[in-house]
């Protein structure tokens, strides 16, 4: 970037733009997985007989949280990022339906209640894990797989 330097408006409002490029594509690879993975799973379960996973929420929330964190780590290994950082994110996936598994089985939450929260807290867990890691996500990774080359 020319003219700007480190700390300045430009300069700011560049690694904004980045940071929230990046939480984009997340969203875009965790849908990709979930939608891919979503139809194997119910191919399998369909072939084997089994209940939908529609019918066990807490299963559907954990299926749901292992689908977006394949699509999550491919991006993201893609992108060149470091186990670490994908070690954290993975953690961002689970770690809203932990917390709201008691709620829900003390019958405090219904499930599409449960399902809801752990989709929007699991965004904020994201964002947390992005912004303890600030200096990774506010760069771009143009050079494909070149730090997942280094770890």
């Amino acid at each position: 970037m020319r003219g700007a330097t480190a700390g300045s408006p430009s300069s700011r409002a560049r690694a904004i733009r980045v940071f929230l490029r990046h939480l984009l594509e997340m969203l875009v690879a965790m849908v990709a997985g979930m939608v891919a993975l979503g139809a194997v799973w119910s191919f399998v379960l369909a072939r084997l007989g089994w209940t939908p996973l529609d019918e066990l929420p807490l299963l559907a929330a954990l299926v749901m949280a292992i689908d977006m964190t394949i699509g999550m780590t491919v991006a993201m290994r893609y992108r060149g990022h470091g186990w670490p950082a994908i070690a954290e994110m993975a953690v961002a996936m689970y770690l809203p339906f932990a917390l709201l598994a008691g709620p829900y089985l003390l019958g405090l939450l219904v499930a599409n209640t449960m399902l809801m929260f752990g989709h929007l807290l699991m965004v904020v867990a994201m964002v947390a894990v992005m912004l303890r890691r600030r200096a990774e996500f506010v760069v771009r990774h143009d050079a494909v797989g070149a730090r997942a080359a280094r770890d």
